[in-house]
């Protein structure tokens, strides 16, 4: 699908920093070793892409660390006949790789001009089965709902209730939950309507906004 120049810095994050770490699942480790990030980051960070650690993108946003990628992918288990939608497109790095671990995804970004971005890397990198929409995350897609598994890549307070809803019965969420100095990412799988919530471990992601939330910051 593209030139690759970067296949061996991507072998050893794998191998030194997700599978030495303990990441054991061998689709989100093939997933990882074939998604080029240094693709969905800005150009003066591309000689850092495969580092574990955050890396700046526009609109005061980042792209995760690959650690905590794994992960949340090992978390929900994708298998290759479900659909999820991601919360927080950024750059569009995890939206391909759930593109590879999944039949469908749709993801949300706030910020049109990431989203606008982001669907052009995906394309050109041929990621068909990839859908980006500009639109307010918190409530989620309910005309493309019930969702196998939603993914969040920010920070809230509590679980979204639109986004519980759209779960389907069964179904997972892995998110960050909790104030910037005490977040937990957690998983969540919906069972009889209720959310049964386990901690995964500590994390530090940029906060969850909504339209309304934007709206203030722009003015």
């Amino acid at each position: 699908m593209w030139t690759d120049s970067q296949a061996a810095a991507r072998d050893l994050m794998v191998e030194s920093q997700l599978r030495a770490r303990g990441i054991r699942d061998e689709r989100v480790l093939q997933a990882m070793s074939h998604v080029p990030r240094h693709e969905f980051v800005p150009s003066e960070f591309k000689q850092q892409a495969y580092e574990d650690r955050p890396l700046p993108i526009a609109e005061g946003q980042t792209i995760s660390q690959p650690y905590i990628v794994a992960i949340m992918l090992e978390a929900l288990a994708l298998t290759p006949l479900e659909v999820v939608l991601e919360i927080g497109t950024g750059s569009g790095y995890l939206t391909a790789l759930l593109a590879e671990l999944s039949q469908h995804v749709y993801s949300i970004e706030l910020h049109e001009s990431l989203a606008r971005q982001a669907q052009a890397i995906l394309q050109r990198l041929g990621y068909a089965n990839a859908s980006v929409l500009a639109g307010d995350g918190a409530q989620g897609l309910p005309q493309h709902a019930p969702f196998h598994a939603i993914v969040v890549s920010a920070a809230a307070p509590e679980i979204p209730q639109p986004l519980l809803q759209q779960l389907a019965e069964g179904g997972r969420m892995v998110m960050p939950v909790g104030p910037t100095e005490a977040q937990q990412l957690q998983f969540i799988r919906k069972q009889a309507g209720n959310p049964i919530v386990t901690v995964l471990e500590g994390c530090r992601f940029v906060p969850l906004l909504t339209s309304a939330a934007n709206s203030k910051l722009s003015n």
